[in-house]
């Protein structure tokens, strides 16, 4: 009988899918919390929360190997993750990243006592053994069940999941909650035999969650501490333990927030743009100096909401403000409105946007294509600022260096000194005004100017800055603003080569001699491919809608739903022929590379143009997504087809760094790469099970 027909007779009333479905939830909603509560704590993760994902996926594809072992057993789920728990908590610790090629804000600041690099790949292990049990479960009903209807369960689940850790972040809901929801759901799958000790493992977590992080505010990107200033006049606001921002009255701030007032505030900046508004300094900053409106754009809701608390300037109370929440290159591309002053205001995110893509919130603020769109919005005697710690000479180098490119002059720049390296560009039409004495190229006297009375920051430097034209500017296809140039940094290099060693020794030691010698390398080359599909292909929805977390969830359940569709496709049609899928495939592939999402978006229609971006997006991942099922549907050995898929797509999560080095459309190649020799191996597979037992001629058998 065949798979499909199984389908049909097979009673969708059997338990088994709803405890399929209830693992599924659980270890797709297990995975989004680790992901979002680990790096609030070591934050280091928080410019690395693929480990997290990766070391998940090694979990579950180990737990599904060992099955026929019975090597993992459901009620050892809850200690492990005590102990995970537990780990995190006694050990939060920052990591110095001694790196100048590529930057990381904050990693110089030490938040902890001791720097210690074991913890990183202790998290990876323990994160990984607490998904083990949870993966031999999902690889014991894989087994039991029709592949394609199990798959289309295990994708439901996973849907489930999404939408409820969605809907804790839009609460801004404690992490208690998180864990509580996830004890409650998962209760009928860990409680196994003895339930006193799970409840009292549960009971555990819990409380350290609870202990470690009910003084704080839990926003959507960030945990969140709020503590009294030096002078007991404002609140600093520091986010994953990294001072961020500081609520306090503007008069006291640094002098690079008004560096463009004294220089060029004459006549006053009416409409203002400030991206990156935060706790509200730079929107107090403008109305101070005469600002008729200000478009306050922040992405982080609970920092907008606690400077409108906080702050004792109150701006956000003022009716010349307007506030949006919304990532700034989103507002930009939405807006028709032209502004005297727009200001990227200290937009140094402190986390990845998604475990895919190493994108980080204001990613796609920092190309050359964002300040084109910026300098489109300016009125006809605006400025263009921005300003931050910018740490290291050569990024101030590289952003002058494509201000000038955009606008065909180089900036004005104003360094500063003392306990970081800041810097003030200015760029746009108002610099025609600035005054004779300030008309020279960029210098660094020998002596510092001595700080205003804003701010303890030194001026160390001033002056039309050409910038370093060797250094390669950012782009929406490579938009690493913080490296030097498209390289695989070594940090990467090491994190990965510390996630291959551990997955061979999860993989050597733990799973039986069978399950490697049988390795389904089809599904794994699929596996991998997709990843770095998706991993394009959610870069490419950040850049069209936005790098907040909704987008990100919104694409992810986008992607699932697809599956499923893709799925019912397969069930209904009974597709057998592959050849075409992948020609399919292929041409969707080569759209996509060779048509760039830029010229999409001139378009002027709205509603063509992100029509005509999503469908060359999201094609490919459809087709794949038949190819898959298509697969999965007629495979004998649907558990280990799965873990061989949850690998690759670990091996496809290291694979996607390099678009470090070679930006984001070049993953396309190594997608078709992967594609093909999927395809090779199905092929060859055939044609082995094709050919015909030939009768032994001296037997007759």
């Amino acid at each position: 009988m065949t798979p499909a027909r199984q389908d049909q007779l097979l009673s969708s009333r059997d338990p088994r899918y709803r405890r399929l479905f209830l693992t599924s939830f659980a270890i797709l909603f297990l995975e989004l919390i680790l992901i979002r509560w680990i790096p609030s704590y070591v934050r280091m993760l928080g410019f690395f929360t693929n480990y997290i994902l990766l070391a998940s996926l090694l979990g579950s594809g180990v737990g599904i190997l060992t099955v026929k072992a019975s090597r993992f057993s459901l009620p050892s789920l809850p200690i492990l993750l005590l102990c995970l728990v537990g780990f995190v908590v006694v050990n939060q610790f920052t990591f110095d990243i001694h790196s100048t090629n590529v930057l990381f804000y904050g990693a110089g600041e030490r938040a902890a006592a001791h720097e210690n690099y074991y913890v990183l790949p202790v998290i990876v292990v323990l994160v990984a053994a607490v998904f083990a049990p949870l993966g031999a479960e999902l690889g014991r009903l894989l087994a039991s069940l029709p592949p394609l209807r199990a798959y289309a369960v295990d994708i439901l689940g996973s849907l489930a999941g999404i939408a409820s850790f969605a809907l804790l972040a839009y609460l801004s809901l404690q992490p208690v909650i998180w864990f509580g929801v996830f004890a409650c759901a998962g209760w009928p799958l860990i409680a196994g035999k003895d339930k006193r000790f799970a409840a009292f493992a549960l009971a555990g977590t819990l409380v350290i969650v609870l202990v470690a992080g009910m003084p704080n505010v839990w926003s959507p990107y960030y945990r969140i501490i709020v503590t009294p200033n030096e002078t007991k006049n404002g609140y600093i606001i520091s986010v994953n333990n990294i001072a961020h921002q500081e609520a306090a009255p503007f008069q006291q701030r640094e002098d690079f927030y008004f560096r463009a007032y004294d220089l060029l505030g004459q006549p006053s900046f009416k409409r203002v743009l400030v991206i990156g508004a935060g706790t509200g300094t730079d929107v107090a900053v403008a109305l101070a100096h005469g600002a008729q409106h200000v478009d306050a754009v922040e992405i982080d809701p609970q920092l907008y909401a606690l400077g409108r608390t906080l702050n004792p300037d109150h701006p956000y109370a003022d009716p010349r403000v307007t506030m949006h929440i919304d990532d700034g290159r989103a507002f930009l591309r939405r807006t028709d409105a032209r502004y005297d002053l727009i200001i990227l205001a200290l937009t140094d995110s402190l986390t990845l946007t998604s475990t895919h893509g190493n994108l980080r919130l204001e990613s796609f603020l920092y190309t050359t294509e964002a300040i084109r769109q910026a300098r489109a919005h300016l009125s006809h005697d605006g400025l263009l600022v921005m300003y931050n710690y910018y740490r290291q000479d050569w990024l101030i180098q590289k952003l002058a260096s494509m201000l000038d490119g955009v606008f065909g002059e180089p900036p004005y720049v104003t360094t500063y000194g003392s306990w970081g390296r800041a810097a003030v560009f200015m760029e746009g039409p108002r610099l025609a005004a600035l005054s004779a004495a300030y008309r020279h190229p960029y210098v660094e006297p020998p002596a510092a100017v001595p700080a205003h009375i804003h701010g303890a920051l030194p001026m160390i430097g001033d002056g039309r800055l050409v910038g370093d034209p060797t250094i390669a500017p950012s782009s929406d296809d490579w938009p690493f603003v913080y490296m030097v140039k498209p390289a695989l940094p070594s940090i990467y290099i090491f994190g990965g080569m510390m996630v291959i060693v551990i997955a061979l020794a999860m993989i050597g030691t733990m799973t039986p001699a069978a399950a490697r010698r049988n390795f389904g390398w089809h599904f794994f080359f699929l596996g991998a491919a997709f990843m770095l599909l998706e991993t394009r292909s959610l870069v490419t929805f950040a850049l069209l809608f936005g790098t907040t977390w909704m987008v990100n969830a919104l694409v992810f359940f986008a992607i699932l739903s697809s599956v499923l569709l893709a799925i019912l496709i397969n069930a209904r049609l009974q597709l057998q022929r592959t050849g075409p899928l992948y020609a399919l495939l292929f041409a969707c592939l080569a759209v996509s590379y060779f048509v760039p999402i830029g010229a999409m978006l001139e378009i002027g229609s709205v509603p063509v143009r992100y029509a005509l971006a999503s469908a060359v997006t999201f094609a490919p991942i459809f087709i794949a997504n038949i190819v898959f099922s298509r697969s999965f549907r007629d495979t004998t050995h649907a558990d280990s087809a799965f873990a061989a898929n949850l690998l690759g797509i670990l091996a496809g999560g290291l694979l996607e760094y390099a678009a470090l080095a070679l930006g984001y459309r070049a993953l396309l190649l190594l997608v078709a790469a992967f594609y093909g020799v999927a395809m090779l191996i199905a092929r060859r597979q055939r044609l082995g099970a094709a050919v015909p037992i030939m009768p032994d001629t001296a037997t007759g058998a």
